[in-house]
């Protein structure tokens, strides 16, 4: 199997997408007279989907990277550091979407930017560590990797936390906890959270699919 099919990367790559996608739509929302309010839902919406990675991604590969790769710890500090200067930014988004005075009189396109900034390191960053993992173990270990995150984005909290633990057992206790005050929120303000985009096993396809598709892959492909 060649690294483009991976059912670990493929994933990975796919919520990438679709997450910069709701970036953008949430920049492109734009308040008017008419519509107030115009910004919020899309801005939320990449924000609980972001969230919800962010923690599984914590929660499934740095573990993973920590015993399979060469330099598993200072990957996994790295991906820490990466991971709370993301959350950081969507904690400003979300206090600017809200009005909280300590972000109010900061202008939008500074937040956009930085969003931005944050959002482009973190992604490349878990890409580098997957492509990494795909070199270190495997096909059926990334399967079921890639398995584990999506079942951990549907348990993740759906706000940014970037000042809890992120790592070990603390990382561990800290998400559970923000996931039931999430949970409870959520509940309470009737909040619509966004499905994690489910892995997909490319070895399943058949051939004919796979050319509809123009990404015909054969068992004998090399990683």
């Amino acid at each position: 199997m060649t690294a483009m099919h991976d059912k670990l990367l493929h994933s990975i790559k796919a919520t990438h997408d679709v997450l910069d996608e709701r970036l953008s739509t949430a920049e492109w929302h734009k308040p008017t007279h008419d519509r107030p309010r115009d910004r919020f839902p899309a801005t939320d919406t990449f924000l609980a989907s972001a969230s919800r990675h962010l923690a599984a991604a914590n929660a499934v590969l740095v573990p993973a990277a920590r015993r399979r790769l060469p330099d598993g710890n200072d990957v996994a500090h790295r991906f820490s550091r990466t991971s709370r200067d993301l959350e950081y930014a969507m904690a400003q988004t979300k206090a600017k979407l809200y009005g909280e005075a300590h972000a109010i009189h900061r202008p939008w396109h500074d937040i956009w930017a930085d969003l931005h900034r944050r959002f482009d390191e973190f992604m490349a960053l878990e890409e580098e560590v997957v492509t990494a993992l795909v070199e270190h173990t495997t096909s059926e270990a990334r399967s079921d990797l890639a398995d584990r995150v999506y079942g951990a984005e549907l348990h993740s909290p759906t706000r940014p936390h970037p000042y809890v633990p992120h790592l070990g057992l603390p990382g561990k206790v800290a998400r559970r906890i923000c996931l039931g005050v999430d949970h409870f929120w959520d509940t309470t303000e009737g909040r619509m959270i966004p499905e994690p985009v489910k892995p997909h096993d490319r070895d399943h396809d058949g051939k004919l699919a796979q050319y509809l598709l123009a990404d015909p892959h054969l068992p004998g492909d090399e990683a």
